[in-house]
């Protein structure tokens, strides 16, 4: 009985053996799993940064390369144009308006009549200075004759010396009387000619302010019509005594180069350009002491009569030349809370860095670069929310088209970003 019972202890104690063997064998393959599956998803101190840095790729980013080169600066200012030539038409004489000689509104040439005033009075004095003019040469001629006969008889002593210099003075003064009785006939006829009163210029007429019938006087206030010369228009341009101070120094501290053109576009009240440029003519000697500004007055001309007396324009002029200027796109760059431009610049080995920048006006979509870039380096246009400065990027350079100007030997990527460091591998898996 006893040794049936010790046999059966044996083989319980014998099945209990294998079990625990069994589960030791399990315990010790899962940990062997569990440790390759370690090695194979981390990165071992030796040779884990290549894969570390295909799990985080450098960011790509575009760039653009800056490139010195002289620069014009514009600016666009407000103004509003005026006729070249303004011409208010006034009697010269009184009278009678018969008749309105030119449609209003049209266009009338230099000459052109425009009112017939009623010429009888006139008419009359001038008949009346031909009048005079006949008698003093009437009388002229009888008295030189007289003069002449007192010469031929002073030799015989027919007449005394007294009476021929008397008979002289009277010719010299009869003489005088018909000057002048001939300057009285030019005055009347000179008079009877602004009956008809004509075009002083050529322009377009406006309203008339008098009709058939109306009573005029000479020289008076209010004008019968205003004749206006629109082809070429005046631009006068207001720029403030502040800007034009800054731009004299510039150029006396050389900073800007003087500009070689004076032409000038403009751009209309609907938005749409002009399609004919003009030139600067003058600047005013004086700033307006109410504006606080000076007027700069430019020619355009207007030979389809778009323009007209009074409208606003912009006018885009060139006011100078960045020496060593840098065109930047206007997407590159942003300004800091105290307001200073910013850009960020890829180094060599790829490595972004934030760069504050001078500026000093805009020339279309760019800013003009004054300082704090360097020609040949790389800006970054598009990426740059992925581009934090110290970081590693992957750049490319942007097509001439989008970027703007570019250096030829900047056509090709910048190389790419070295692996990142080992201690951000191991951040990386043990985040993962």
């Amino acid at each position: 009985m006893k040794s049936r019972h010790t046999t059966q202890n044996s083989s319980f104690y014998s099945r209990q053996n294998n079990w625990s063997k069994v589960l030791l064998l399990s315990t010790l393959s899962a940990s062997i799993a569990l440790t390759a599956c370690g090695k194979k998803d981390g990165a071992a101190p030796g040779a884990g940064g290549a894969a570390g840095a295909g799990a985080m790729p450098p960011a790509e980013v575009v760039v653009t390369v800056a490139e010195r080169q002289p620069v014009s600066q514009y600016v666009e200012l407000a103004g509003r144009t005026s006729a070249y030539q303004v011409s208010p038409v006034i009697p010269q004489v009184g009278g009678i308006i018969l008749k309105r000689l030119f449609q209003e509104g049209s266009t009338v040439t230099a000459g052109q009549a425009l009112y017939q005033i009623d010429p009888a009075t006139t008419r009359t004095d001038v008949d009346a200075a031909q009048a005079a003019v006949q008698r003093n040469k009437a009388n002229l001629a009888a008295l030189k004759v007289t003069a002449s006969r007192y010469k031929g008889l002073i030799a015989s002593n027919a007449v005394s010396q007294l009476d021929y210099d008397s008979a002289l003075q009277q010719v010299a003064l009869s003489e005088a009387d018909l000057a002048a009785s001939q300057a009285t006939l030019r005055n009347s006829q000179i008079k009877l000619d602004y009956a008809t009163v004509r075009s002083p210029i050529t322009g377009q007429s406006g309203v008339s302010s008098v009709t058939a019938g109306a009573l005029v006087v000479a020289n008076q206030a209010t004008p019968l019509v205003t004749i206006q010369q629109n082809d070429p228009m005046y631009v006068d341009i207001s720029q403030s005594s502040a800007d034009m101070l800054k731009l004299r120094q510039q150029i006396s501290a050389g900073k800007l180069g003087k500009p070689q053109s004076t032409q000038i576009s403009l751009t209309l009240e609907d938005g749409s350009s002009y399609p004919i440029q003009g030139r600067l003519e003058f600047s005013n000697a004086s700033v307006d002491p109410t504006s606080g500004s000076v007027i700069l007055r430019a020619v355009v001309p207007n030979p389809s009569g778009l323009l007209l007396p009074g409208m606003y324009v912009k006018a885009k002029i060139n006011q100078g030349v960045v020496h060593n200027g840098i065109l930047l796109p206007q997407q590159a760059v942003t300004h800091n809370p105290k307001g200073e431009a910013t850009v960020l610049v890829v180094g060599a080995d790829g490595t972004v860095s934030p760069r504050t920048i001078q500026t000093s006006n805009t020339q279309g979509d760019k800013w003009i670069v004054t300082g704090g870039l360097e020609n040949g380096e790389r800006v970054i246009l598009e990426g740059s929310q992925k581009a934090k400065p110290g970081s590693k990027v992957h750049a490319t350079v942007a097509p001439t088209s989008d970027a703007g100007s570019t250096p030829a030997a900047a056509n090709a990527p910048v190389a790419s970003a070295k692996p990142v460091s080992a201690t951000s591998t191991k951040t990386a898996s043990a985040q993962s």
